[in-house]
């Protein structure tokens, strides 16, 4: 009896270093606050701060991809909102894309971002880079869609890149409609599942609402 209770207590206090390992509250809740300033972004030098809160987290947890992937995204979006070399904050956004994918290979979010990146390069001069491009993003949302048929931003990404393609080539928007649906249907899906502390990608929405306001 005294055998037993004791290999009891030992498992437990074994699962509990394994969940105090797992979880870092230190770092959640410096991932929250990082998340939440970069949801109101009123300025370029406001974003640059956000972007350097993720890479401190960075330095401090090495092995973490979130702070990587988030810091990209933002140089994405920052790319597309402000006045900037878009052609640099696309490449940097590559590298810390690039250094995510070595922490957490094949990872759906990671190769979607990757796609997002290469569709902001193809922006700055669709003419001359579309045909290099344009296959590129489309490979790479395809495969984030293979690593993850539940990735709302996958497949949002997806329906973005077949709308511009349909508007360019003048032909049927149908399939990208078909895909923003889709991926409106997988952010409800997600969302029943998000919580106040959720630190996991729930990003693009907004697009996929935009690419479904353009169907009929």
């Amino acid at each position: 009896m005294i055998m037993k209770k004791s290999i009891l207590t030992l498992a437990a206090i074994f699962m509990w270093i394994t969940i105090a390992s797992a979880n870092d509250p230190a770092y959640e809740a410096a991932m929250q606050k990082q998340i939440k300033a970069m949801n109101s972004i009123p300025d370029l030098e406001s974003s640059k701060e956000v972007t350097n809160g993720f890479l401190r987290i960075s330095d401090a947890k090495s092995d973490e991809w979130l702070p990587l992937y988030y810091a990209a995204y933002n140089q994405i979006m920052s790319a597309f909102r402000f006045d900037v070399d878009k052609d640099q904050y696309f490449d940097q956004a590559m590298e810390l894309i690039n250094k995510a994918n070595q922490l957490k290979p094949d990872n759906s979010e990671i190769t979607a971002l990757h796609g997002f990146a290469i569709m902001g390069k193809l922006s700055v001069d669709p003419a001359s880079r579309g045909q290099e491009l344009s296959p590129k993003a489309m490979q790479l949302f395809g495969k984030a869609i293979n690593q993850d048929r539940e990735n709302p931003r996958a497949v949002t990404l997806m329906a973005q890149m077949e709308l511009g393609m349909a508007k360019f080539f003048g032909s049927g928007s149908e399939k990208a409609c078909g895909m923003a649906r889709m991926g409106l249907d997988l952010f409800k899906k997600e969302e029943a599942k998000t919580t106040e502390d959720y630190i996991l990608p729930t990003w693009g929405k907004s697009q996929a609402e935009e690419v479904a306001a353009e169907c009929h």
